[in-house]
């Protein structure tokens, strides 16, 4: 734990399996972009001596070699996995990007990990979309610890953020959110900041000092001991609190001092629990520094001494190949394999990467294995056929940088990347190919953003299906649709950064160049009144002529009725053998559209006379008259549009309910409903055209700053307000709906 004090481990050596799932510490790392934790990844690597102080690994790259995305953005756009050792403990630390429109990254962090790490700004706080994922890490019990980075700006104030964090992620126990260090400043700067050079220990009461720029030891000054003693007054009362250590709360009620190693087994015991929540303060040296980053030592000690170990996790439920159920699992190195891909990723030189998280049994080079996911005997809910297959495992690394180290094997519990798993997909099951098991697939949020994509040349064409598909198997919160109504093709994601994201990995990735164009919503038309006309086709320029003359009726039917046909010719005036033709023509016309190129819909076509011709009549003929017939019933009656309307439900804070709403209503939305979702939240259930909430994901993000999300679903087909239908059909090229 953070109080022992131990030697500095030294650099580290080629990677090595973990020998017991006992000796491996999976951590995530969570927080709002810009909070510094991927800095803080790498001054954890140089504490670990993983990397030197230029933040070299052995093999001489950066350890922040970032893919083109990340470099240009200048922030983390994917899940990255850096292993250390420290005490003889793995770390997998699990850097995870912080902005909203790559939860994917952030979910298969959370999935792979049994404990966070929350990295807070102490220039920034606490934002909303970190506290509803502190909510979410609390309904499933994953330990918890908070880092304050930061410090040395001029408005940071760890007093107050700790303060903070009480307040927005202790809920109703604000007294499990508790420092565990004290920040020690230096002296104070001309512009009136007073930089932190040290921590001292609440349980030991002893500072560690940075000022040299090695962690050193000493008693601290005078004046810090009443500040001390209150803290660590507080500090152990949660500790007894939460830990549920009777005899020690009995000693500490009669006054008697407590040792500091009951103190620290009992708080690894809440911390593992995920009941209590130790904040601790970090400032890393700047790269290439020689300084040791402050708090670091201190953060992997508490990573390796209080977060819990992979048996003390859950894993999650497992189910066979068909769904019957099974048994619980253990983090059982000698059980039956139980794996799952929680990224995938191509390499220009490896190929398709994935990032394995083992929770029973052992991965090992050149095993085969059976590869199952999305559902056992159905299509999951993005629409993908279940597939399952068997193949065989490439070489099994650990990431570093660039680097890839071998392993020998990924025993129940740790993290590895496998090479090669051509088929396998983000969310797979990996499992014994003589016994299958299919494991509960973890959340994902729906993809909200339709991106109408189409390939830059011919060239383009010919790779964009498989680039697509490649691009959509490892990212799960993307989805690709072919729509049979716009015949577009349409890329849905997470926002427009994840879009961008997306379009440059397809293009530099697998060579693929596309163009986006304006999305089309699947809009219909249908007539607005009774109309009649009459469809000719005569034409005769030498030879066999053409000549079909056909007079029909249409007039509009309730919404879901389709197309209706109906034969009232009386005398033979089409004769019988050219009906079906006309019929064909006009259903064939309709599923075109008869002036802006959506399907005509919910309308009855009354064929009730025509002519025809004993040589020149033809089937052909009477399908163009039908055609001709239909377009001018169109021109006489009007065409009214359909539009799509969805039934939408947004999930707000309070606060921002009156502007959800009022938003919703200024896109022609009906709101059906309010509903309270929790403490602190609301759903609003509406009624939205769905041309009118395309950008919505987008929007509704910048309204609740970052706090809101919703959900979508078709409802119905409804008329399209007149004016609107007007601009619609202007803008395609057609005449007005009258």
């Amino acid at each position: 734990m953070a109080e022992r004090a131990h030697a500095h481990p030294g650099a580290a050596g080629r990677a090595t399996a973990a020998d017991h799932p006992g000796s491996i510490r999976n951590v995530v790392l969570v927080g709002h972009s810009g909070a510094g934790k991927t800095t803080l990844v790498e001054a954890l690597a140089l504490a670990s001596g993983a990397i030197d102080r230029a933040g070299r690994v052995e093999e001489g790259t950066s350890l922040s070699d970032h893919d083109e995305s990340e470099q240009r953005r200048q922030r983390s756009v994917q899940l990255s996995l850096v292993p250390l050792r420290w005490d003889g403990i793995r770390v997998n630390l699990l850097d995870t990007p912080g902005y909203a429109d790559f939860v994917g990254e952030l979910r298969a962090g959370l999935r792979a990990a049994d404990a966070a790490l929350f990295v807070v700004s102490a220039t920034d706080g606490v934002d909303g979309a970190t506290r509803l994922l502190w909510q979410e890490c609390a309904a499933v019990g994953m330990p918890r610890a908070i880092v304050v980075t930061h410090l040395d700006a001029a408005r940071a104030d760890f007093e107050e953020m700790t303060a903070s964090c009480r307040r927005e992620l202790g809920g109703d126990d604000p007294d499990t959110v508790v420092p565990l260090y004290l920040p020690a400043p230096g002296a104070r700067r001309s512009d009136g900041t007073a930089p932190v050079t040290g921590l001292i220990g609440l349980l030991t009461g002893r500072l560690f000092d940075y000022t040299g720029g090695e962690r050193t030891e000493r008693d601290p000054d005078e004046g810090h001991r009443q500040l001390v003693a209150e803290a660590r007054n507080r500090l152990i009362e949660g500790i007894i609190a939460q830990s549920e250590d009777e005899s020690l709360m009995d000693r500490y009620l009669a006054g008697e001092d407590c040792d500091t190693k009951t103190l620290v087994e009992d708080l690894e015991k809440a911390v593992a629990r995920g009941t209590f929540h130790p904040v601790l303060a970090a400032a890393p040296a700047a790269p290439g520094s020689a300084r040791q980053g402050l708090g670091t030592v201190e953060l992997l000690e508490l990573i390796t001494g209080g977060f819990p170990t992979p048996e003390e996790h859950g894993i999650p439920s497992v189910t066979a190949a068909d769904g019957t159920s099974l048994p619980p699992l253990g983090c059982d190195p000698e059980g039956p394999l139980a794996a799952e891909v929680v990224k995938t990723s191509s390499d220009p030189y490896v190929g398709r990467v994935s990032l394995v998280r083992v929770f029973s049994g052992t991965l090992r080079p050149d095993d085969t294995v059976h590869v199952a996911g999305h559902g056992a005997a159905a299509p999951d809910r993005e629409g993908r056929p279940p597939h399952e297959e068997d193949e065989r495992i490439g070489a099994l690394s650990a990431p570093f940088g660039k680097q890839q180290r071998t392993l020998d094997a990924a025993i129940a519990g740790d993290l590895a990347c496998v090479a090669r798993l051509s088929r396998a997909e983000t969310g797979d099951t990996l499992s014994a190919k003589d016994r299958p098991l299919l494991m509960a697939p973890w959340r994902m949020p729906d993809p909200l953003l339709p991106v109408a994509v189409r390939a830059h040349s011919k060239a383009d064409e010919d790779k964009l299906s498989q680039g697509l598909a490649r691009l959509v198997a490892e990212d799960p919160t993307m989805r690709l649709e072919q729509s049979p109504e716009t015949h577009q093709l349409v890329l849905w994601c997470m926002g427009e950064a994840h879009r961008d994201v997306a379009l440059e990995r397809l293009r530099s990735r697998f060579g693929v160049r596309v163009d986006t164009v304006e999305h089309r919503v699947a809009l219909r038309e249908t007539f607005a009144a009774t109309a009649r006309a009459r469809g000719r086709h005569v034409k005769q320029s030498g030879g066999h002529g053409q000549y079909a003359i056909c007079e029909i009726t249409v007039e509009p039917l309730p919404a879901g009725s389709g197309i209706e046909f109906v034969d009232k010719v009386v005398g033979g005036a089409v004769p019988r053998q050219f009906i079906p033709s006309v019929e064909k023509g006009v259903r064939a016309q309709a599923a075109k559209g008869v002036v802006a190129d959506y399907p005509l819909v919910d309308v009855r076509i009354t064929l009730v006379d025509g002519k025809a011709h004993s040589v020149d009549s033809s089937d052909a003929a009477f399908q163009t008259a039908g055609a001709l017939a239909l377009r001018e019933c169109a021109a006489a009656a009007g065409i009214a549009l359909l539009e799509p309307v969805a039934e939408v439900e947004v999930v707000v804070p309070d606060d921002y309910v009156g502007a959800v709403m009022s938003d919703l209503s200024s896109r022609r939305g009906r709101v059906l409903g309010t509903e309270q979702a929790g403490a602190g939240s609301t759903v609003v259930r509406a009624s939205v055209p769905e041309i009118e909430i395309g950008r919505y994901a987008v929007d509704l993000r910048s309204m609740s700053h970052g706090t809101g999300r919703f959900s979508r679903g078709y409802a119905r087909h409804e008329p399209m307000p007149r004016q609107h239908a007007a601009r619609v059909l202007d803008a395609e090229g057609g005449p007005a709906a009258r």
